[in-house]
């Protein structure tokens, strides 16, 4: 079975850097041709697809986030985490891990964009930035 859980500071101050860990049991996150995507969801805000890493460790980002993204694994762990700098009010949200099953087609990853088809998914961690 697939679980995913995410953990992380819930608290975090404005200007400061988000890191978010996504633990992965049941299946390899190395596994061809899937990918780890990392979500969030605001009030008022629909669900923003924010970046995923792919089985062969590529990573693909959403614009909007203008480069304050950053998502890498550690394979050992079959873990994959989430950093986003220069945080503000406005990065308050329930953010969420969820496995991709299609965001890879072969080798080819996001070549139009974020699917939203996501399979399994981590119950969320909500993450304040607030001082």
């Amino acid at each position: 079975q697939v679980q995913l859980q995410e953990s992380g500071p819930g608290l975090v101050k404005p200007s400061q850097m988000l890191s978010l860990t996504c633990t992965v049991s049941g299946f390899s996150i190395t596994t061809s041709y899937f990918a780890w995507s990392w979500i969030r969801q605001s009030p008022g805000k629909g669900r923003e697809w924010m970046g995923a890493i792919a089985y062969d460790g590529s990573t693909y980002y959403s614009p909007s986030l203008k480069n304050r993204a950053s998502i890498s694994r550690d394979t050992s762990k079959n873990q994959f985490s989430l950093r986003l700098t220069s945080v503000t009010p406005e990065d308050t949200a329930m953010y969420f891990c969820a496995r991709d099953p299609k965001g890879c087609s072969g080798v080819v990853c996001y070549d139009g964009g974020p699917t939203y088809e996501f399979d399994y998914w981590g119950q969320g961690a909500q993450v304040t930035v607030s001082s």
